[in-house]
């Protein structure tokens, strides 16, 4: 996600073809996003409350007659989503205060299912059955197939959460002999007062749901409960994921880069990500996670590059290592284990963090580069991923084969990437200079951040971007901060909301912007007295802005 080269084929804009208030606007976001960075480096935002998770555990508080107080709470917050216009949100809000649902209350769930990968469809339509059976809205269907409780090459979250909804659905449809001793044993392990395992609130509950109607479990329920409470937010609901401050932190700090802020913050937020790398190599989304990710892992190596290739020379070549024990023989990357199905955003990623290598890593990047282009569809999307906008592969596409010589070859995978990227972008920018999440919707600043980062890293013409520069201005709020809808999935395809990353991708865009532009305008100059350039490393740390 660092700045793109200025190239032939990509030169610098003029400023004046750009909004007069970009530079201030940029300023102000910058200095919004660092004020968020924390004394330890960290960059923390809470996951907001969702109606999955408070739909379940309401359902469980229902069960077990306890928690008069939460359960007023999270009845206060999901009567708020009965007239939803999210027509999951709203099943699921009506069945957990009212029972089972209308027939008509029922979204299209093949439709719902279709925004997630291929490859995880029979586990995710598990997944719904049980939750739409825990909360009495299951329509009359039969036990799945054997299939979609298949734990042969699943990471450990996928493991439980499987387990999980097996049980779930063993015991609704009194098939008890579907669960084992090792069924149970697995479950149990994930529970420990105080902890929610692995920082997901999801499986958290599901255990909990599974274990419910076993004997011999009432001690660990309430426990679980306790924690799980724990978290209730303000609004009286639960969310998906404690947090994902690891994730938020890696690349706020790329954001933070490109935009200009001052190395010695940079450094601070580098530090932060050296103590959270895992034995191993990698990063995992959040400080409470053990499994590592290739998304996080990229960002990080990405991170530590553009603060000191030779300083950190030795945490990132653990972590390229760790990548590459990850790579499939198609050359792709998938999200957490090895042999698992390549998707296109995690090559992506890996490629940009494989590229700081230089040469050293020439023929790998080509050789993901050649996946990638073969994941492309004729339109110049990908397949899903992990944000409902699919503007998000594209942008991490385009970067990706920007980075490597045969880009220029022509017919090269690289530029077959980014010929589509770029018309994909070009053809879908709505009147108002925005872009949404899919063609045809209304645009939002995530997707229009995602838009400008591709037509600046690649584009001749400066008047697209411009466009989209002013629109993303109309959606910065009097705080510098960005108003946005969510584009965060977990698990695909259900939506999460960790405002923060509006303002770290939407500040990543205008620092891609910046860079293009022509140097006397190109950002608003930093004081030497500023609060935003301390003079000292210290500084750096308690003087936030």
């Amino acid at each position: 996600m660092r700045l793109a080269p200025i190239t032939a084929s990509a030169p610098r804009w003029p400023s004046v073809a750009f909004p007069a208030d970009l530079a201030p606007a940029t300023a102000r976001l910058r200095a919004h996003l660092l004020s968020r960075v924390g004394p330890d480096g960290a960059v923390r935002d809470p996951c907001h409350s969702r109606v999955l998770e408070s739909a379940l555990l309401l359902a469980l508080l229902n069960r077990t007659q306890s928690e008069p107080t939460g359960r007023n709470r999270l009845a206060a917050y999901l009567a708020g989503y009965r007239d939803s216009s999210n027509p999951l949100d709203r099943l699921l809000a009506r069945a957990a205060l009212d029972g089972r649902p209308a027939a008509a209350d029922l979204p299209d769930i093949e439709l719902f299912l279709r925004q997630a990968p291929d490859f995880t469809g029979p586990r995710k339509r598990a997944l719904l059955h049980a939750v739409l059976v825990l909360l009495g809205a299951a329509p009359d269907a039969a036990m799945p197939a054997a299939e979609a409780f298949d734990l042969r090459g699943l990471h450990t979250w996928a493991r439980v959460q499987v387990t999980a909804v097996k049980a779930v659905l063993a015991h609704a449809h009194r098939k008890p002999h579907l669960i084992d001793a090792h069924d149970l044993e697995l479950l149990r392990s994930t529970q420990r007062p105080g902890t929610v395992w692995e920082g997901n609130l999801l499986i958290h509950l599901s255990v909990l749901h599974a274990l419910a109607p076993l004997s011999g479990h009432q001690h660990l329920i309430t426990e679980g409960i306790g924690t799980a409470l724990q978290y209730q937010r303000p609004d009286g609901g639960v969310p998906f994921i404690c947090d994902e401050d690891t994730w938020l932190t890696a690349t706020a700090g790329l954001a933070l880069h490109a935009a200009g802020a001052p190395a010695p913050v940079i450094d601070v937020i580098a530090e932060r990500l050296l103590r959270l790398q895992q034995p191993r190599g990698g990063w995992s989304y959040t400080e409470h996670a053990q499994l590592a990710d290739v998304d996080c892992t990229s960002a990080a190596v990405e991170l530590l590059h553009v603060t000191g290739p030779d300083i950190h020379r030795a945490a990132i070549s653990r972590a390229v290592g760790a990548l590459h024990a990850l790579r499939g023989p198609d050359h792709g990357f998938p999200t957490y284990r090895a042999g698992a199905p390549s998707e296109a955003c995690m090559t992506a990623a890996a490629v940009n963090a494989l590229s700081t290598q230089g040469h050293n890593q020439h023929a790998a990047v080509e050789a993901s580069l050649g996946h990638l282009a073969s994941q492309q569809h004729p339109d110049g999307s990908f397949p899903p991923d992990w944000s409902s906008s699919r503007l998000h592969t594209v942008f991490r596409a385009t970067l990706a084969a920007l980075r490597h010589p045969s880009h220029a070859t022509p017919d090269s995978p690289a530029q077959h990437i980014t010929r589509r990227t770029t018309r994909l972008v070009l053809d879908t920018q709505n009147p108002d200079g925005g872009w949404g999440q899919q063609h045809g919707q209304a645009s939002d600043a995530l997707s229009t951040a995602y838009a400008l980062i591709t037509l600046s890293s690649h584009t001749a013409e400066p008047g697209p971007a411009a466009r989209g520069a002013a629109h993303i201005l109309t959606r910065q709020r009097t705080d510098g901060s960005i108003d946005s809808i969510p584009d965060s999935i977990g698990p695909r395809p259900f939506g999460f909301t960790v405002p923060a990353l509006a303002d770290t991708f939407t500040l990543l865009a205008l620092g891609h912007l910046s860079h293009r532009l022509t140097p006397a305008a190109a950002r608003t100059p930093l004081q030497p007295h500023s609060t935003l350039a301390p003079r000292h490393r210290s500084e750096a740390v308690t003087n936030r802005p």
